[in-house]
């Protein structure tokens, strides 16, 4: 990649007139790339725009134990508290379960596409792919937002938890000035923290893999501490009554719980550097969330076992309860296994965040310079420094409750998406699926989606309601059904697929869309900012330069297609030039051949 096109190397960049001629056909290139679908060989051959491929160091092992670590942070030793002091009672076990199946259905739609495409941009891949250019950029955008900002939180959270560990309180190790509230108690802690785990990031992928696996296990070990130390401490009579707060509560309390296990999708973006995505990123994804789900639930049992809900502090839950059982010692073991979740979230986040950044730069919507892999270490040094540095100026000023309030929705959109995303993957390819079931497959998708809407509302609308709950589930399962019998799949996985489809898929969609419907209205006003905001780039840069390059695209695609042909072949394009990679990247579907 030359220098000079590493920013603004499409032909409506080249001059003001050719800028303006762009701007002027805005309406025409935005009908062309609304929809317009990537295949899997243009997502293939983009990876070569990053200068060096990613090393391919990954094994399920480590995928798994990235998982752990994205997942398990400092929520596990806050949220539980709050929620069965408050929402849930000793029924957050049920709570807990409840979101770690929410979590394992988006998962299960994770890696089919992880597998089916396994590039480093994750979910803006999947939807680039299957919902169309413009799509994926809003949902990416949105994401790399939550990223940077997930960023900057857990950085404030990571000095708070330390401060507790050398018994000092966080204001003690951060700088108060005169500037705003909420933005006057400087947190030099959290920039380093940052840096330094972007500092490994950009060193080796698999150097990153096993520092998060030993910082995973130790965390482990301290989880498995306060469990058996707890249950010691355990009295029967604590679980009366099991559902204060009844039904509603435990369903309440679910939709919080939820975000204790985002973070898995990070590990969907290392897909790139697996070495066998077919295997690895199945047993690495579900092994993870299966570890989270019974860490989670077993903490909360100790919990509430040990110490009566009422009495429970929903700011150091763990902490307080081994306090109120003469074991004041243990909030140190509290405080250190917090401090590590921390860190291991802080490490995947760093290097899952920049590989979002590099696919999207990949694909011109925003500069090339940012999808650059560094030849020497096979990282993608320019996204990795450019978001930490984003996030380390935030974390820096921000304090932790003012960034808490800006984070949530993105995330469930994402999901919503990528759940949608295997629906059409599955069921819709333009020329294949006929005009009859096409038809038919969106008569369904919208059941499907208005359904789950219906509940959501229903649901923030009337706390004592349940007679539309019996009207809108069954909708929902006549349109599934519906999905199931009359709309036949026109794609089968090669490798590894999401079972049980469109079951699995659509409960997907219903259930982050009732969990967005938990949401407050800061958020959707966060929400539609940013959105807002960066349309205004969409339309500006984004737009004229993703259509110019997907022009240039075809022209170099056809040129491989055209090679293939000449010998004979079935077009599998990339692959067939990168031979260490034959065994490892299943074939996409086929493309017809150039005659």
């Amino acid at each position: 990649m030359a220098k000079e096109s590493q920013w603004l190397p499409e032909e409506s960049f080249e001059n003001f007139s050719n800028y303006k001629r762009a701007l002027f056909a805005t309406p025409e290139r935005l009908k062309n790339r609304f929809l317009a679908r990537a295949n899997v060989e243009e997502e293939l051959l983009i990876k070569r725009r990053s200068g060096a491929a990613m090393k391919r160091s990954l094994t399920w092992w480590d995928l798994m134990w990235m998982g752990v670590g994205a997942v398990i942070g400092a929520g596990i030793f806050v949220i539980t508290g709050l929620e069965a002091h408050s929402t849930a009672g000793p029924a957050i076990i049920i709570s807990y379960s409840l979101a770690g199946i929410a979590a394992m259905l988006t998962v299960f739609c994770y890696t089919e596409f992880a597998v089916e495409i396994p590039v480093a941009g994750g979910s803006f891949a999947y939807l680039q792919v299957e919902l169309g250019d413009f799509i994926a950029f809003i949902g990416a955008a949105n994401i790399v937002l939550e990223y940077l900002i997930g960023g900057a939180a857990v950085a404030r959270g990571w000095t708070s938890y330390f401060a507790t560990l050398i018994n000092k309180s966080p204001q003690q190790l951060r700088i108060v000035t005169s500037l705003q509230t909420g933005y006057n108690e400087l947190d030099p802690i959290a920039v380093v923290a940052l840096f330094l785990t972007a500092a490994v990031a950009i060193w080796s992928t698999k150097a990153t893999s096993i520092i998060n696996y030993i910082a995973s296990v130790a965390n482990m070990f301290i989880i498995t501490f306060i469990i058996i130390a707890g249950l010691a401490h355990a009295k029967a009579e604590n679980y009366t009554p099991f559902t204060p707060f009844g039904v509603r509560g435990i369903f309440s309390a679910s939709s919080i719980l939820f975000f204790a296990y985002l973070g898995f999708d990070a590990v969907s973006t290392l897909a790139e550097e697996t070495r066998n995505p077919g295997r690895d990123i199945p047993i690495g994804l579900l092994g993870s969330m299966t570890i989270c789900t019974v860490a989670y639930v077993l903490m909360a049992l100790t919990l509430c076992l040990m110490v009566p809900t009422p009495e429970i502090d929903p700011n150091a839950p763990f902490s307080v309860a081994f306090k109120t059982v003469g074991w004041t010692w243990a909030q140190y073991v509290v405080s250190l296994g917090a401090l590590k979740g921390i860190t291991t979230v802080l490490l995947v986040g760093t290097v899952g965040q920049a590989r979002y950044l590099t696919h999207i730069a990949r694909s011109h919507l925003i500069p090339p310079w940012f999808g650059i892999v560094n030849k020497r270490t096979q990282t993608p040094v320019n996204a990795t420094a450019t978001m930490v540095t984003a996030s380390a100026i935030v974390a820096f000023f921000t304090e932790l409750d003012i960034l808490g309030s800006l984070l949530s929705l993105s995330s469930l959109f994402i999901f919503f998406l990528v759940a949608v995303g295997i629906l059409v993957r599955r069921y819709y390819i333009p020329g294949v699926t006929t005009r009859k079931h096409g038809g038919l497959f969106f008569f369904f998708l919208f059941i499907i989606i208005a359904s789950s809407l219906g509940v959501a509302i229903y649901w923030g609308l009337s706390p004592n309601g349940t007679i539309l709950y019996a009207v809108f589930s069954p909708i929902w399962f006549l349109g599934t059904l519906g999905l199931a019998v009359f709309v036949p799949q026109v794609r089968t996985p090669k490798i590894w697929g999401v079972p049980l489809v469109p079951w699995i898929p659509s409960l997907s969609i219903a259930l982050n869309i009732f969990l967005l419907g938990t949401l407050d209205k800061f958020s959707y006003k966060r929400f539609g900012i940013w959105t807002a905001a960066i349309l205004v780039y969409y339309f500006l840069f984004g737009l004229h330069a993703s259509y110019d390059t997907a022009i240039n695209q075809k022209k170099e695609l056809a040129a491989y297609k055209i090679q293939d042909a000449e010998e004979g072949q079935n077009v599998k394009t990339i692959e067939l030039a990168e031979q260490d990679e034959i065994n490892r990247i299943p074939a996409s579907e086929p493309v017809e051949q150039l005659g």
